[in-house]
């Protein structure tokens, strides 16, 4: 494997990392496997390694080793403080509100941040079934702030989701205050860009090196709004990638187009 210097980092791997940067030292987060648990991971190991993770299946504070493929390979155990249940994780943490930060993912996400990962719609007008909520409903109600990483597809971002899953500002505005719901506060990244809300409609904030404003307009179903004076993702540096690529993911599992480069 070449050093993580003589290779530029691939889209998904900035979508990790600047993932990995929305943890803070000492947060209590909820993730399960795919890219927010590498995120999660990468966080410990670097700005946070006082980060506690609680994993929906009930496993609380592990110290992951690679690379767990689902929310009970015993990979994603070693070490815990506890070998709990789903009741615990969801009832006990989130909807206690004791978990700050909880990441998402989801086959749409639409310009007030809500989530559909229950069905979408085919060409013929029938439904194609996806997974569902499992425990994202939970953790978009009752989290603090949740972090959604994705692709960045046209077809992934709708004006609106044609199925609520997770709520994220409903209809807009004051709407999830109606709802009885908390506030909340919702950062999108994608391998184009990053997007914010908190009771609004989501808002471009930074591009990634490389992605264009046009870019990001080609690829959403919305015309997002855009902040006035736009960032630029920060790439990783060296030790970020090294540790992605040789300690958290070696195999590839999440990231096959590394393999053979």
């Amino acid at each position: 494997m070449s050093a993580p210097g003589e290779q530029g980092a691939l889209p998904r791997e900035l979508l990790v990392v600047e993932g990995a940067r929305q943890i803070r030292d000492g947060d209590l987060v909820i993730v399960g496997t795919g890219l927010p648990l590498l995120a999660a991971t990468l966080a410990q190991r670097t700005h946070a390694p006082e980060a506690k993770l609680v994993i929906e299946s009930g496993v609380m504070f592990p110290k992951v080793v690679p690379t767990p493929v689902s929310v009970v390979d015993p990979r994603l155990m070693h070490g815990a403080a506890r070998h709990g249940s789903l009741f615990e994780a969801l009832g006990g943490l989130v909807q206690r509100g004791l978990v700050r930060t909880g990441f998402l993912g989801g086959a749409q996400v639409d310009e007030y941040a809500n989530i559909n990962s229950t069905w979408v719609p085919r060409p013929d007008g029938s439904r194609v079934r996806l997974p569902g909520s499992g425990g994202a409903n939970d953790i978009a109600s009752h989290c603090r702030q949740v972090v959604i990483l994705t692709d960045h597809e046209r077809r992934r971002f709708p004006a609106r989701c044609d199925y609520v899953t997770s709520p994220g500002f409903l209809g807009g505005p004051g709407e999830r205050a109606k709802a009885g719901l908390g506030p909340l506060r919702v950062k999108v990244v994608t391998d184009l860009c990053v997007m914010e809300a908190e009771d609004s409609a989501l808002t471009v904030t930074a591009l990634m090196p490389g992605a264009s404003v046009a870019d990001v307009l080609e690829n959403t179903g919305f015309t997002p709004k855009f902040r006035d004076s736009l960032e630029i993702v920060v790439l990783p540096d060296p030790e970020e990638l090294r540790l992605l690529r040789e300690e958290i993911d070696p195999a590839c599992v999440y990231f096959p187009e590394r393999k053979g480069r």
